[in-house]
């Protein structure tokens, strides 16, 4: 979709308000992968990203902070952009996740496992 602007034409960009009114209207996909432990014991978090993917969010983010000084408004649009980005690739991990096992008939075990994951990350965006 391309959207007019100053006689510009550019795609339209997912913004988290754009989120917000997906999850009202039940279109969003579930959220992504940890591993939290409860809260007087504390295991490992497993990585939400991989490597790569974290190290291309954290340099686009980079980019959004310089942009700052020179076009406030314009860095805070692209950080909202891009924070939107960042939760849409969470739900979209879910989301095939839940597929895959829905799929199949998944084990106990791999549906205790993605439980765990679930509530995993549950208590991470509750302890945010």
């Amino acid at each position: 979709m391309n959207i007019t602007m100053n006689g510009e034409s550019r795609p339209k960009t997912l913004t988290t308000a754009d989120l917000a009114a997906s999850a009202n209207s039940d279109a969003l996909p579930e959220l992504a992968d940890t591993n939290v432990g409860g809260p007087k014991r504390r295991e490992e978090l497993a990585p939400l990203f991989s490597e790569a993917a974290a190290g291309d969010f954290r340099a686009r983010w980079s980019v959004v902070q310089q942009g700052f000084v020179d076009d406030p408004k314009s860095a805070v649009r692209q950080g909202d952009e891009l924070v939107a980005q960042v939760i849409k690739s969470l739900a979209e991990t879910f989301a095939s996740q839940r597929a895959a096992l829905e799929g199949e008939q998944g084990s106990t075990e791999e549906l205790r496992l993605a439980l765990r994951r679930y509530r995993s990350f549950f208590d991470r965006l509750l302890s945010i």
